[in-house]
């Protein structure tokens, strides 16, 4: 009676476990903004998941300082700081605090205004997001919940069409 009880919790298990889905990437499967932990500028202070506006959508950038599709991101932001003022955009980035910041001097990034741009201490949004370039953009409603998620290179203007 045993070994026919051993055997269906066999069958049943290995059929549970085969339904799991390992290919579709955490941020498909959790549509909502992710839990991260950005170190700001000031290597100090911490941006956080319950930090992401409540009012407004999010547009969430990760970018690397030397990637050139993200430094025309960056000047196409700080030329047209007025169109972002409907939303929160968020950038981060794996590289160093100090590359962080030449990046938003070089790119006079602090004239946009609720820009915020930090560095993902724990690594956690290359996985959530299943990135294999950059820029990788995710865009979520006031709600936090997911729109879309794109890879790859796009301009203000179609970052902007994403939000309508």
């Amino acid at each position: 009676m045993k070994f026919i009880f051993l055997i269906a919790f066999c069958i049943v298990s290995t059929t549970v476990l085969a339904q799991i889905d390992t290919t579709t990437p955490p941020y498909k499967r959790f549509p909502t903004l992710p839990p991260i932990q950005l170190l700001l500028s000031d290597s100090t202070t911490k941006f956080t998941k319950d930090d992401f506006s409540k009012k407004k959508p999010v547009l969430l950038m990760l970018f690397s300082p030397d990637c050139s599709h993200c430094q025309k991101t960056a000047e196409e932001m700080v030329e047209n700081k007025e169109k972002l003022g409907g939303l929160q955009v968020v950038m981060a980035t794996l590289h160093s605090i100090e590359k962080m910041n030449d990046f938003i001097t070089t790119y006079r990034l602090n004239e946009v205004p609720g820009l915020v741009i930090g560095k993902d201490i724990y690594y956690i949004l290359p996985g959530f997001f299943n990135m294999k370039s950059l820029p990788f953009n995710a865009f979520y409603n006031k709600k936090g919940e997911l729109i879309r998620g794109f890879e790859g290179s796009m301009n203000l203007e179609r970052i902007l069409q994403q939000f309508k």
